[in-house]
């Protein structure tokens, strides 16, 4: 049977992945921190959907963990779907956050799907197919006040996928990036985003309905991956605005969004 990776697996997208993964009869193999719930996860799938699903509890930010977790997992399974959805981000003035604030999303953001896609790579070569999702993010598009380094992060990955998707056009290796709008993880995030513009409002997708989305995007072998309409909006706009006017405005709604999350 064939068997998925989904990193940040305890939550949000993460948890709607591997729920979604399991419904479509994937053994899953769940990645984050310890005590997120990973192994009520597990339970819940293998009793719901009948499928196998086990756990690894890892830092991501922690480098000799990625390359343990790695070893483990090629030894004991053969992998087809690897997606790259652990991520932090956050809107700060820049010359208030910490240096273990940019570390850490530095380290979850750019180098452990980078060093999960390299490591696991030829276990996903050994499938007659086999598929790479990165969660990237609307952000990727343009750079952003506040926002710090996060834009950044999400453009390496976009950047990266693009790269890959051409070095194995001929392969039986598919790379697909996804990027998502504002999702309705919890309560705080959609009052954050009823206090930003329309079009964020128009974006807002549940974290079920951007696993679903995004999945048979992925299986379908779509490059690019724009969830909705708005989101296909933003991204037309993004690349016709002008980048002084596009500044202005993102500083905008960013302060906006700063206020609120001062109150």
């Amino acid at each position: 049977m064939n068997t998925a990776i989904v990193t940040g697996a305890a939550n949000g997208l993460g948890k709607a992945y591997a729920i979604e993964l399991a419904k479509s009869g994937y053994n899953t193999l769940l990645l984050d921190l310890p005590q997120t719930g990973l192994e009520t996860l597990c339970n819940e799938i293998v009793n719901k959907f009948g499928t196998q699903s086990v756990f690894f509890d890892i830092d991501l930010t922690q480098t000799k963990q990625i390359v343990k977790v790695c070893q483990e997992i090629n030894e004991q399974y053969e992998v087809s779907v690897l997606i790259n959805n652990a991520g932090i981000g956050g809107t700060h003035r820049f010359d208030e956050v910490n240096t273990d604030y940019l570390h850490t999303l530095m380290q979850l953001n750019i180098k452990a799907p980078t060093l999960l896609t390299k490591l696991l790579l030829p276990n996903l070569q050994k499938q007659a197919h086999a598929f790479v999702l990165n969660v990237s993010s609307m952000a990727a598009f343009s750079p952003m006040p506040y926002k710090t380094i996060y834009p950044a992060s999400k453009n390496f990955l976009l950047s990266f996928t693009r790269g890959l998707q051409e070095e194995y056009r001929n392969s039986a290796l598919s790379f697909s990036v996804v990027t998502p709008g504002p999702m309705n993880t919890n309560t705080e995030v959609s009052e954050r985003i009823n206090k930003q513009s329309k079009v964020a409002q128009m974006s807002l997708l549940a974290p079920e309905k951007v696993a679903e989305i995004s999945l048979r995007g992925l299986f379908n072998g779509k490059k690019l991956i724009l969830l909705n309409g708005p989101n296909r909006l933003n991204y037309f706009l993004m690349h016709i605005i002008p980048l002084n006017i596009r500044m202005y405005l993102l500083g905008k709604i960013m302060k906006r969004e700063l206020s609120s999350n001062s109150k």
